[in-house]
């Protein structure tokens, strides 16, 4: 396993070859002083081991498969049920859990995987490209892919974020410029509807901070995304070409993991922001399609960008 590291005068990224995993990204608080804003390990032989996607790139299709089936020009396909009755990020062996070939260029990091035909399940040879690439206070990851027949696909990166360093994320300000959100049953897959976030806990329009979170949805976007932390004053905007987001606040984070700088990850230690297409999409012909067919490259992208608030300028939570 290799680490490679981009770095302008704003943030330091550093990306593990095995998964495609950001381990580590540092910028600047109010203050000037560069911190670790997401979580992990420090040592990069943990992240072969049992962990909940930490920095992953996640895929063959990220997020839930309902039963781990989906019929495609006529076939059904099978794949492994890793999440109680559904397929969960990839399955098995995902993304994340593979070795990729790195090139190295200046601020830009691109990864290679070739999965072949019937790997956990899917169908066709698929060929994936990711790249990191780092632009004054900018990383953006550019996702490519081609198939030789047809094929389900949705890349996206499992980060967990923590603005201040540590702690919990229940003083983090969020805003999700989102009308609408994918309501679930009970074991997370969505039941069909686009329901309107006005005058329910989803409505992120207005900043609001994340003091009692739990969720684990899928956001319709309309729009960017940002989270403000008032105690370091960083800021993350999010922008992207994938039509949903998923917000995760680590509800399943237990304090048994313990993380960088002897930290034990409590619950909602860091919030997961996941561009990407809709769970379950193969099974939801209502959804974006998530279908790819030899000919047509998959590309998508997401920018995350770093800023920091003026020391008068307050948090707007409501």
């Amino acid at each position: 396993m290799e680490v490679f590291c981009l770095e302008t005068e704003h943030i330091r990224a550093r990306i593990l070859d095995y998964g495609a995993t950001l381990v580590a990204l540092e910028v600047p608080d109010r203050h000037g002083e560069r911190g670790d804003v997401v979580l992990g390990f420090d040592e990069v032989e943990r992240y072969r081991d049992p962990h909940p996607y930490f920095g992953g790139t996640i895929g063959r299709y990220a997020n839930r498969i309902a039963a781990g089936r989906f019929v495609l020009d006529g076939t059904a396909y099978r794949l492994a049920c890793n999440d109680g009755p559904n397929h969960l990020h990839g399955g098995l062996c995902g993304f994340d859990r593979v070795m990729w070939s790195a090139q190295h260029s200046g601020n830009r990091l691109a990864l290679r995987y070739h999965s072949r035909h019937g790997e956990e399940g899917y169908p066709g040879n698929l060929d994936v490209r990711v790249t990191y690439a780092l632009e004054g206070s900018t990383l953006r990851i550019d996702y490519e892919a081609t198939c030789d027949r047809p094929t389900v696909v949705n890349l996206t990166n499992h980060s967990y974020f923590n603005l201040a360093g540590r702690g919990t994320i229940h003083e983090h300000v969020l805003r999700i410029a989102a009308s609408r959100y994918l309501p679930v049953d009970d074991s997370r897959i969505p039941t069909g509807e686009m329901a309107a976030v006005a005058g329910t806990a989803f409505d992120f329009h207005r900043p609001k901070a994340l003091r009692d979170p739990m969720f684990d949805h899928t956001f319709v976007l309309d729009g960017d995304v940002e989270v403000t932390e008032p105690s370091s004053g960083r800021i993350l905007r999010i922008s992207t070409s994938q039509p949903g987001i998923q917000l995760y606040t680590g509800n399943l984070l237990d304090g048994t993991l313990t993380g960088k700088g002897g930290q034990r990850y409590v619950r909602h230690a860091g919030l997961c922001l996941e561009p990407q297409h809709y769970p379950d999409g193969p099974n939801r012909p209502a959804f974006p399609s998530t279908v790819l067919r030899p000919g047509t490259p998959y590309r998508h992208w997401a920018a995350y960008w770093f800023g920091v608030q003026a020391p008068h300028e307050p948090a707007r939570p409501r």
